[in-house]
């Protein structure tokens, strides 16, 4: 194999590369001669296929297979030898115009290269961690959330129903005059107030008493799915069954039980705690963001060019989403990036390139277990397809790469964080929110 260097410009490396014809030859050959034991073909014993017959009946696709192989083997010798790391896959193309079997097979590879990231010295990093108490009436309002969803209903003889009364009703829906499918139901609790009907339909319960009959009409919404009601006037002959008024539930002992608590003090330290690890949350996540701003203004390094330009086009596309929420999937022109996108695409190939150099350094890895653990906390938002998910999780190397990065570039931020002075502030729950809320306005 001969390689000449065409081209070096900084990190973009591009080489020609000539194979000898003789060598793919002597592939070919050799794996003729190893299907021979296996091949039968009419005529001829097992094993005493003439190689000529199988260079005619197998010899072309064969000589793909071979050149395949060949050409994969010579670029990773060359970038073996040369001892590089290509950033991305490299870029293989074969120059010659009319090959023939026999030729020598001559190709250019070009690739970049991954830069050489700087030391950074993390323990000069200070950061400032924003610490939140659990408040008494942070559990309270947790508490009354509970309560709320715990509600239940009892019936309020000779009542007019007013807004969040449960009323019982039947119903038909009618079109012209004339029930339409999907339109009806007997004995349906439906809470005033709760939108679970279209708009419109609610708002007329109020007042109503048991007994009563009464006919609600309104024009169905636009965007109603089904198209020959969307934008219609309709009716609904409702009966009124029962009127019942909501109960607030006791937060007491019982209640708790309800939650698997011994006790209504066991449910407040329960909900303390969840509070406390929503809060913890969202302060690892304002940590890491000043961390990630801090490590962005102490390394500049040159960044290779088709890395830049993916990201670049990614952002574009994400932002452009991000303004035109009402397009759904990506039937629309290509969006050309911008400087503004192309110092976003530059923020994160930086840091991603100098979080994969520390793991690398560090031997910073994921393991079997933290994977799993993530796979099956994914796979529980598919109740009854828990398994088939797992195993086309396992059966998907991109998914599991996806799997893979968020928790190998939080160990990192971790091993990071170990080696920076980290002050603490006591702030309260709005100023974290609000610190957050800062920080996203600023980011994509």
């Amino acid at each position: 194999m001969q390689v000449t260097e065409s081209k070096s410009d900084g990190l973009i490396r591009v080489y020609d590369i000539t194979i000898p014809g003789a060598e793919l030859e002597g592939k070919v050959t050799t794996k003729l001669e190893e299907a021979r034991a296996t091949v039968d073909l009419k005529g001829f014993r097992k094993g005493k296929v003439p190689l000529k017959l199988l260079r005619q009946r197998f010899g072309q696709s064969v000589l793909g297979e071979s050149i395949q192989e060949t050409v994969d083997g010579a670029v990773r010798d060359l970038i073996s030898e040369k001892d590089h790391r290509p950033a991305m896959q490299p870029d293989i193309k074969m120059t010659n115009e009319n090959f023939n079997e026999g030729d020598d097979i001559t190709l250019t590879v070009a690739y970049e290269l991954l830069p050489d990231v700087p030391k950074v010295d993390f323990s000069e990093i200070k950061l400032e961690k924003m610490v939140v108490d659990v408040e008494d009436a942070s559990v309270d309002e947790a508490l009354d959330r509970l309560a709320a969803d715990a509600v239940t209903y009892e019936t309020a003889k000779k009542t007019a129903a007013k807004d969040k009364d449960q009323t019982i009703i039947d119903f038909v829906g009618k079109l012209d005059g004339e029930a339409f499918d999907g339109g009806s139901a007997e004995d349906f609790p439906l809470v005033i107030g709760s939108g679970q009907f279209v708009p419109g339909f609610e708002e007329q319960l109020v007042g109503v008493k048991a007994g009563d009959t009464k006919t609600i009409e309104l024009t169905m919404p636009e965007e109603y799915g089904n198209a020959e009601l969307a934008g219609k006037a309709v009716s609904f002959d409702v009966t009124v069954k029962e009127v019942k008024a909501p109960k607030a539930a006791e937060l007491d002992d019982e209640f708790a039980k309800r939650f698997g608590m011994d006790s209504l003090d066991a449910l407040k330290d329960d909900i303390r705690a969840r509070v406390s690890g929503e809060y913890e949350q969202a302060s690892r996540a304002h940590l890491k963001r000043k961390l990630l701003d801090s490590l962005d203004g102490r390394v500049d390094f040159e960044l290779p060019p088709t890395m830049m330009e993916v990201e670049s086009k990614q952002v574009a596309h994400q932002l452009w989403h991000d303004e035109n929420p009402e397009v759904e999937g990506h039937d629309h022109p290509e969006i050309e990036p911008t400087e503004d996108h192309m110092t976003i695409a530059k923020r994160r190939v930086m840091l991603g390139l100098l979080l994969a150099h520390v793991g690398s350094e560090n031997e910073i890895s994921v393991t079997e277990d933290e994977l799993r653990d993530v796979m099956i906390q994914q796979a529980r938002q598919y109740p009854g397809q828990e398994r088939q998910f797992i195993e086309w999780v396992q059966g998907n190397q991109q998914a599991i790469n996806e799997m893979q990065a968020p928790i190998f570039e939080d160990k990192v931020v971790d091993h990071i964080l170990a080696q920076t002075t980290i002050t603490e502030k006591t702030v309260t729950k709005d100023e974290l929110e609000k610190a957050l809320e800062d920080l996203e306005s600023d980011s994509v």
